[in-house]
């Protein structure tokens, strides 16, 4: 009789946005504490190394979403309503990336999607682009819901929201001075939770950002771990990338 695998602790990724040394770093601050791996969107745009990464999450992830950087590299949408710098970093990997991780890019499926008892989105779930930053946002997603768990990205900032009986709460990010954060989910509890951005936070902690979550004890734990941002920072230069998206990493900003 074969064995059921029972896979229990998921690590939470997501805007790795091409930063395959803040991904190296998760994963080994990780380690084997996890037995899938989640992607919530943005594996491109920004960052000296999207071939790596697009290679890593084709061989390791068990399930990832879209974000607007992908559909954008991916021809799915235009540059339009990204900034200059933006546009720049798009154009700059649509021109190293090949023609299968373009098309890899492209068949990525548009969040919502469910997986393994919660969902996953890039933006929200009514609006893969849509920025959820205050209570005020939050509180139209929670009605559209599925289940209670929904994880997010999009914002790059660590942390989320909660509710229960009609009032919205904040879940804060990490401390500075810290390395984790613990979530005990509660019944009759809604939550949406951002793992944060691993390859270019934007909440004034330039540790790369990630979350797991236990689907058993029913824990979420947000993490933070330092990686070798000046190796990035000195490649996104040798690239020609602009010098705006190296100098932000260090101020998490």
């Amino acid at each position: 009789m074969p064995l059921i695998e029972c896979v229990l602790r998921f690590l939470i990724l997501s805007d790795i946005h091409a930063n395959f040394v803040a991904l190296e770093a998760v994963l080994r601050d990780a380690r084997d504490g996890f037995d899938r791996i989640i992607c919530c969107g943005d594996l491109v745009g920004y960052n000296p190394y999207p071939s790596q990464v697009i290679a890593w999450a084709r061989e390791n992830c068990d399930g990832v979403i879209r974000g607007n950087h992908d559909k954008v590299v991916a021809g799915v949408e235009g540059l339009d309503w990204f900034n200059e710098v933006a546009q720049v970093a798009a154009r700059w990997t649509m021109e190293r990336l090949d023609e299968q991780e373009i098309a890899y890019l492209r068949g990525l499926p548009m969040g919502p999607m469910e997986t393994n008892g919660f969902e996953i989105c890039h933006g929200s779930v009514q609006d893969e682009d849509e920025y959820v930053i205050s209570p005020v946002e939050a509180a139209t997603s929670f009605p559209r819901m599925r289940g209670s768990l929904v994880f997010f990205g999009h914002t790059h900032l660590q942390g989320g929201f909660f509710a229960r009986y009609g009032r919205v709460g904040v879940i804060p990010q990490v401390r500075r001075s810290e390395r984790d954060f613990v979530i005990a989910l509660e019944p009759d509890t809604l939550y949406l939770i951002n793992p944060g951005a691993v390859g270019q936070p934007r909440d004034r902690d330039a540790r790369a950002a990630y979350a797991i979550f236990d689907a058993e004890q029913r824990i979420v734990e947000l993490r933070r771990t330092p990686y070798a941002i000046q190796k990035t920072a000195e490649d996104i230069r040798k690239a020609g990338l602009p010098d705006a998206l190296a100098a932000r990493l260090f101020h998490g900003v």
